[in-house]
């Protein structure tokens, strides 16, 4: 089963516009995440990730539950 992951966007990337970048944390562990899909996504934002790509942004409040849950399950 393949899992896409909530993150916060800590540093944007948009030095060649052909391929935006950002730094993105999971929970302590700090990712290269691209943000061509999610183009006008900022710092502080959170992204939901799967295989190195932001699929859609979320809330804080449902990243922070998300991440909570996989914690008690032993995933994160």
């Amino acid at each position: 089963m393949c899992r896409a992951i909530p993150g916060k966007i800590i540093s944007i990337d948009k030095s060649n516009p052909e391929l935006i970048m950002a730094k993105v944390n999971f929970a302590g562990i700090i990712k290269d995440v691209c943000l061509n899909w999610l183009p006008d996504s900022q710092i502080d934002e959170y992204v939901i990730v799967h295989v190195g790509f932001a699929l859609n942004k979320i809330d804080e409040v449902d990243a922070l539950e998300t991440l909570s849950l996989l914690r008690e399950m032993g995933e994160i």
